[in-house]
């Protein structure tokens, strides 16, 4: 049987365990954006959750999708401040964990600025740290499955409810001010996922080539994402 070829994210020159004793959590102002230009700007960086019973478990981000408030249809906030979703209306850079179809925990980080819902929801992580944790908690082995859609992703970090409203910029849960590792790969963009409502807008983005996205219904081929600037939305 042939090994799986490591890809160019966990080939890195330098075992990211050592990298991420150096880490620190990013800034609140990071967070501080639009949400389409913040679910570009989580690609390649790597979420952490120091986790108390399991350790440390890592992985870095490969698909993000972004939801805006009142304006996006699709988002929970559409229609206001509600006990489940209040953390969206808060300040950014904390976590939005909700529970969906009655069998999944889903991982959002809220963006903007207090008082104007907005959310980027990370959908898939290349695992760099605790797979076997992950695997146990997933029931597979297959490190391309492990956290490949925002359900497994939850399930094999451990997140769930309890998480809602976590400070991002604090920790336990964390994502790490280390360089982005994209590796030479570019960012792709297609419609959202399992969407009914503004389902055509191309705020799902992903790491072009990466093994480790989802695979949803309605992907399509890859649109090679504009370059990156500072539009209205992120300012």
């Amino acid at each position: 049987m042939s090994r799986r070829r490591r890809s160019p994210i966990e080939a890195a020159p330098e075992p990211w365990r050592a990298r991420l004793e150096r880490a620190r959590p990013l800034p609140r102002a990071f967070y501080a954006t639009g949400p389409r230009a913040l679910a570009r700007a989580l690609l390649a960086r790597v979420l952490v959750y120091d986790d108390p019973e399991a350790g440390r478990l890592a992985g870095c981000i490969v698909e993000t999708e972004a939801y805006g408030g009142a304006d996006d249809p699709a988002s929970h906030a559409h229609r206001g401040e509600t006990p489940r979703n209040r953390v969206m209306f808060g300040p950014p850079g904390h976590a939005y964990v909700y529970f969906t179809f009655g069998m999944h925990h889903c991982f959002n980080i809220v963006c903007g600025r207090a008082g104007r819902p907005m959310a980027v929801l990370v959908r898939a992580l290349e695992p760099l740290l605790g797979l076997e944790r992950m695997a146990a908690r997933r029931g597979r082995g297959d490190p391309r499955r492990l956290a490949r859609g925002p359900g497994a992703l939850a399930q094999a970090l451990g997140l769930t409810r309890a998480h809602d409203g976590l400070d991002l910029t604090r920790g336990p849960l964390w994502v790490a001010d280390v360089a982005p590792a994209r590796a030479g790969r570019s960012v792709a963009r297609g419609p959202r996922v399992g969407v009914s409502r503004a389902a055509d807008r191309p705020w799902r983005y992903w790491i072009a080539g990466s093994e480790f996205v989802s695979r949803g219904p309605r992907r399509e081929p890859p649109r090679a994402a504009p370059p990156r600037a500072r539009s209205r939305e992120a300012r």
